[in-house]
């Protein structure tokens, strides 16, 4: 069941420390004795194959929207502009069947930087009252920015963070810990809004108000750390996590006009995404300046779906459904001269092979003694599909949620409802769910409609001030307990769907009782995956 790997932390000698330093020597061991290792290159007509030897190994660039729909950008049928993105697939690689690794923020981001499963590192479900909430991506998980410092690499953060941050009754680590040499960004979203944010941190200490756009702002602070801090001799991991287009939302009016009103909400998630395309352009262009393209990876995609039923192409669910709106996001990979180019990709991959790739692709050690739930899909990347096998399926689980678990496994989806119920106090959420309602009702509020039919609010936030101070309430008796922690080990599951994503997409039909045997098969798959992901989770209601 996947790379069966134990755990980097259960092995006294394979300390974070001792990884990192054991990848220094190998990689300074290699250079010795042939000079510094560049990248596999992909075969092809008067193209060698093999590492090159003339070169230093390629730049890595990620770039990660924040509830960003499967359909919202031009190439992949959205109404947004998108001219920069949609450059990156014609000149890269488009999954047409990518996933995000959660279908919330956080625990997505875990899965981004390590290859596991969000719960093995720490990270149930959200993390929104950082205050009391206990959970982080713990510090003895081993990172992406950690596998390619480890190499030789200068690492950056630039963005929204979401997996724990020092706060007054609880001590997490930051960045900074999980392997960046440089950050800049805050814990969650941006505040007041995209516009003019007052919350980012430069490595920990507080910047203040900066006016403009989230997006451009974190672009303009990775273009001066390539002007101040880049060492030209030394590869670079550059991770940009936008805010946008999480609510609240904002972007430029001249950008919004394009779509529509001023005010019309749609309208501004539209224009914030194409502001962070433009920002991009920015980037690239940067990187075009100090260095060729040809030597830098870049990869883009979304944290989850859109919480706009809109923009997830018709798919079932939303961001925070386990169905396929929930987690089918957009995955490009860029990497012009190293990858074939224009090449729309089918096999299903996620945010979780993203940290095996890399090392695949750089012809690096991922590392030693940890459990990937994630597969290397560079023979993917390469059009080498033939060589290419999935080691463990896909697989998704949320505390919270019904349905609780997901996996996939070829064209065949199966979705799993939990038998249990939380410990919440149904009363005090009844009460506060009428002061909600009635707050909108007195106020006409166009948000009214919404809130009744429970298609918004739990992540996206109230213009009614009165209203949304009440969300607040509405969310602490809804979010993830750490005492729930036992409850949702030891429950089991009553109802499995089966579904084939091939024919039907939007998951419309139910084929358990037509396929009994490929159901009991990704069913025995999916309860296997289960217990070896709560075997690792931590009990933080014991820490």
């Amino acid at each position: 069941m996947g790379r069966n790997r134990s755990k980097r932390h259960d092995h006294p000698g394979m300390t974070r420390r001792a990884f990192m330093g054991a990848a220094a020597a190998a990689t300074a061991s290699a250079i010795t004795a042939g000079g510094m290792l560049g990248c596999a290159s992909v075969a092809g007509p008067g193209r060698r194959t093999g590492p090159s030897r003339t070169r230093r190994r390629p730049n890595v660039v990620v770039l990660l929207a924040d509830d960003l729909g499967y359909q919202d950008i031009g190439c992949y049928g959205g109404p947004v502009r998108t001219p920069t993105l949609d450059h990156l697939a014609a000149e890269g690689v488009r999954f047409t069947d990518f996933y995000a690794g959660a279908p919330v923020c956080g625990p997505s981001r875990a899965v981004l930087l390590t290859g596991r499963h969000h719960a093995r590192t720490g990270m149930y479900g959200n993390v929104i009252f950082k205050d009391y909430q206990k959970p982080h991506l713990l510090e003895r998980e081993a990172t992406l920015p950690e596998v390619l410092k480890a190499h030789g690499y200068a690492t950056a953060h630039f963005g929204k963070w979401h997996l724990g941050m020092p706060a007054r009754n609880v001590k997490k680590p930051t960045p900074a810990e999980h392997g960046f040499d440089y950050w800049f960004g805050m814990n969650s979203g941006a505040h007041p809004s995209h516009k003019d944010p007052v919350n980012f941190l430069r490595n920990g200490q507080r910047v203040g108000k900066i006016e403009g756009y989230s997006c451009q702002i974190i672009v303009d602070e990775a273009i001066s750390w390539l002007n101040q801090k880049r060492d030209p001799e030394t590869p670079f991991f550059l991770n940009f996590w936008f805010h946008e287009p999480h609510d609240p939302i904002a972007a430029p009016d001249g950008i919004v006009s394009r779509y529509g009103d001023l005010n019309d909400e749609a309208a501004i998630y539209s224009g914030t995404i194409e502001n962070t395309d433009r920002a991009i352009a920015r980037l690239l262009d940067k990187l075009r300046a100090i260095d060729a393209l040809e030597n830098t990876l870049v990869f883009y995609t979304s944290d989850n779906g859109s919480y706009r039923d809109d923009r997830n192409g018709g798919l079932r669910g939303r961001k925070g459904s386990l169905y396929e709106g929930g987690i089918r996001v957009p995955g490009i990979f860029y990497w012009p001269g190293n990858i074939p180019r224009g090449r729309v990709e089918g096999e299903p991959a996620g945010v979780v092979d993203l940290l095996p790739t890399v090392c695949g692709l750089l012809g690096i050690e991922g590392p030693a003694g940890v459990h990937l739930d994630g597969t290397d899909i560079s023979p993917l990347l390469r059009g080498q599909s033939a060589r290419f096998a999935r080691d463990q399926a896909l697989y998704w689980a949320m505390p919270s949620k019904n349905p609780g678990v997901a996996i996939r496994r070829g064209k065949y989806s199966m979705v799993a409802y939990r038998d249990l119920e939380y410990p919440r106090d149904r009363a005090a959420i009844a009460k506060v769910e009428k002061e909600i309602e009635e707050v909108l009702r007195k106020a006409n509020s166009p948000e009214l409609l919404p809130w009744i039919e429970r298609t918004d609010y739990f992540y996206k936030v109230f213009k009614n001030k009165r209203a949304e101070r009440l969300r607040g309430r509405f969310m602490r008796l809804n979010v993830f307990q750490d005492s729930w922690i036992p409850t949702l080990k030891s429950s089991r599951f009553r109802r499995f769907e089966l579904y084939d994503l091939s024919t039907d997409p939007k998951q419309q039909k139910e084929l358990s009782a037509q396929f009994p045997e490929v159901a009991a098969r990704l069913k025995q798959e999916l309860l296997d995956i289960t217990a070896s992901v709560m075997a690792e989770g931590p009990d933080w209601h014991l820490m």
